[in-house]
């Protein structure tokens, strides 16, 4: 297209389903990246879909009306007619859609096509196995009439971990991909050494987070270490059901010390990261798992799942990554619950420090912008970033 903006003035379009839950991971991801993007002088819009009671969102946000039709589908013609006005006035050089499963991804992919403005893509895990397994009998017609020849037209794709490339490549798209991770946010206080002797889960509760295997590894582990609670937070937004299943099951099991408390946000949620002494997700697929840097962030180690995109964790002496199942998750978190305190204070300052090095917005927005500038200048080979894997 005519009239790009050289450098550090791209004008950026970013689309992304729903913001409305603040402790979503795709929605904490699009935002603090897009105002990263805006910090390094781009002109950047968020473009979401408005819900009755919506949370406060940033003033580069732009909420859009949700249209009439299916929930899940998220429709909005009027997020569509102005993706299009922008598009034919030559007001963006590229248009970055988050996840996939929903319009506001397809209308960024029509518009691209139409008016030849490069769209990316992050799908945000949902072209894992286990995602594309589960979910609606109208997903499949949704996939073959609408979400793979949007993606089909894409310019390029972002993931956010090796599992997340792999995901990508085995449903055939051969577009450049940049593999950067998400950022985290790493709060100034840093975790004082009175942690109390707790495991914490946080996250969505949902059968592909397999809290169910957490609860099974507390029948285990909880005779042997009586001065230990467990903690799930969180809600099933999108599972409705099954954190009252997960009740139920604690109960029969005879769990003691297992507390149930709920959605946790903003600094609720990293207190809770920095008074926990380790941090658990046992997730049976995660293409990056915001949790586990927010833990790390908080000064607090992970035992993760090899579901998650971790193998970093034992190398960098942060935490544990451990085959999915019950004795292995049992196992690992024995072993943590084992050492002193001070230990797994050490070792979640290593983590704290890593997050740091690798993690910080500011340079994965730079990456980004680097990518952004590659695909406008046509993917020359000579300055491919070292972060873009292609498919030859």
């Amino acid at each position: 297209m005519s009239g790009t903006v050289p450098g550090h003035g791209r004008r950026l379009i970013h689309t992304v389903p729903l913001l409305a839950i603040e402790s979503s991971g795709y929605a904490y991801s699009s935002t603090r990246l897009t105002e990263s993007l805006a910090n390094l002088g781009c002109h950047v819009t968020l473009a979401s879909i408005d819900v009755p009671g919506h949370r406060a969102v940033p003033t580069h946000v732009e909420l859009f009306p949700r249209s009439i039709g299916p929930a899940k589908l998220v429709r909005s013609s009027r997020m569509h007619a102005w993706l299009e006005r922008r598009a034919l006035d030559a007001c963006v050089d590229i248009i970055h859609s988050h996840s996939l499963w929903a319009m506001p991804g397809i209308y960024a992919a029509r518009v691209s096509a139409r008016h030849g403005v490069p769209h990316v893509v992050s799908p945000r895990g949902t072209l894992a196995k286990a995602t594309m397994r589960s979910g609606s009998v109208v997903k499949r017609p949704f996939w073959v009439a609408l979400q793979l020849p949007a993606l089909r037209k894409a310019r390029a794709f972002h993931a956010t971990s090796e599992h997340e490339v792999d995901d990508i490549r085995r449903h055939g798209f051969v577009q450049p991909i940049a593999l950067l991770p998400n950022g985290i946010d790493l709060h100034e206080t840093p975790k004082t050494v009175d942690a109390r002797k707790s495991v914490l889960f946080l996250g969505r509760i949902h059968p592909i987070k397999q809290p169910e295997n957490l609860l099974r590894s507390w029948a285990i582990l909880a005779p042997r270490f009586p001065g230990w609670e467990l903690d799930v937070a969180g809600l099933d937004y999108d599972s409705p059901g099954y954190l009252d299943e997960m009740r139920r099951l604690a109960i029969r099991l005879g769990l003691p010390r297992v507390n149930f408390i709920g959605e946790l946000t903003g600094g609720r949620k990293t207190e809770a990261y920095r008074r926990a002494a380790v941090y658990v997700l046992p997730t049976r697929s995660e293409n990056f798992g915001i949790t586990v840097a927010e833990s790390l962030a908080a000064g607090t180690p992970a035992v993760v799942t090899k579901g998650a995109p971790w193998p970093e964790l034992e190398a960098r002496g942060a935490g544990w990554w451990v085959d999915q199942g019950v004795e292995p998750l049992a196992g690992a978190l024995a072993d943590a619950m084992s050492r002193p305190l001070d230990e797994l204070a050490a070792m979640g300052a290593a983590g704290r420090r890593w997050m740091a090095e690798d993690f910080h917005w500011e340079r994965i927005a730079a990456q980004m912008l680097d990518f952004y500038d590659w695909l406008i200048a046509g993917e020359p080979n000579d300055r491919r970033p070292e972060f873009v894997r292609t498919a030859g």
